[in-house]
């Protein structure tokens, strides 16, 4: 089907909170969910053919989709939520199986390139560093907040409720899939306490390559170039290439402490006072009673 105006009509404001996974409409700012699997990094199936209807029909694109096509139907909806206006869908019909995928429009960051015409690098760099900032190396669907400009050079709309509800500073993305240089991730505030964990692991907001093919980079005020308006950067080098970022906030809520009395996924038995060993929330592990 040919890319159209006439999206599905919207959610209740309060669904732009849930899961992307779940398919609610979301408000047009830089409110999303995080949730994407790594593995759809690292065959993502993108190219700089146009995602118009045309793009979705080509035989590469089939080829692609048809060898995972579970895997692959939720990397095109992160894709679409990426690069397509917020007002706009994409569908595709599995010519053997003959079921239709309709995936929702976001972020708009991609404009051309959702339209048909090839991608060009800002596009490239801007959807690569998108599906960076959703990935999820738990699985979980966290709220985020995106940060950034797209393509042609408008701010991803913020409202001040978003600013208040999502307070921690968390990471620039940057990178490009298209041609294989790869995404990279930096540290854009305060690093985790030695007590705390985080669902959003693939941050690095404790530092290390905890979400392969994602690299940590390092810290984002020692890569990027800043906005004169804070938290947000007009560019990120990294191995001598310069690359469109765009950074992310999160809820305090997605920080946990050790010691808080709930033993959370990131946690583990034991007899310290970390996350890998936090006697506190989890008890002691039964071999060491």
């Amino acid at each position: 089907m040919e890319p159209t105006d006439e999206a599905p009509a919207p959610s209740p404001l309060a669904a732009r909170y849930l899961p992307l996974e779940a398919d609610n409409g979301m408000s047009p700012n830089g409110l999303s969910a995080n949730g994407l699997s790594a593995n759809g990094l690292s065959a993502n199936g993108l190219s700089a053919n146009g995602l118009s209807a045309n793009g979705l029909s080509m035989p590469s694109f089939t080829s692609w989709f048809t060898q995972n096509p579970a895997q692959n139907d939720m990397v095109m909806r992160y894709i679409v939520r990426c690069a397509v206006h917020d007002n706009e869908f994409r569908q595709y019909r599995d010519p053997q199986t003959q079921l239709v995928y309709t995936w929702s429009g976001g972020l708009g960051l991609a404009p051309g390139w959702a339209h048909g015409a090839p991608a060009n690098l800002a596009e490239q760099q801007l959807v690569s560093a998108c599906l960076a900032a959703h990935v999820n190396k738990f699985g979980m669907s966290v709220p985020i907040s995106v940060l950034g400009k797209t393509a042609t050079g408008q701010y991803i709309p913020v409202t001040l409720d978003e600013l208040l509800r999502y307070t921690r500073q968390e990471g620039c993305f940057f990178g490009n899939l298209f041609n294989g240089e790869g995404v990279f991730a930096g540290s854009d505030g305060p690093r985790l306490q030695s007590t705390e964990s985080s669902s959003r692991a693939c941050a690095f907001s404790s530092g290390g390559n905890a979400c392969p093919p994602i690299v940590d980079a390092g810290r984002c005020d020692q890569l990027c170039e800043p906005f004169l308006l804070g938290g947000l950067y007009v560019s990120c080098t990294y191995n001598g290439v310069t690359y469109k970022p765009l950074t992310t906030r999160i809820s305090q809520h997605a920080i946990y402490r050790c010691g808080d009395g709930v033993c959370q996924f990131t946690e583990s038995c034991g007899r310290g006072s970390i996350p890998d060993s936090c006697e506190a929330d989890c008890g002691r592990c039964t071999d060491e009673n």
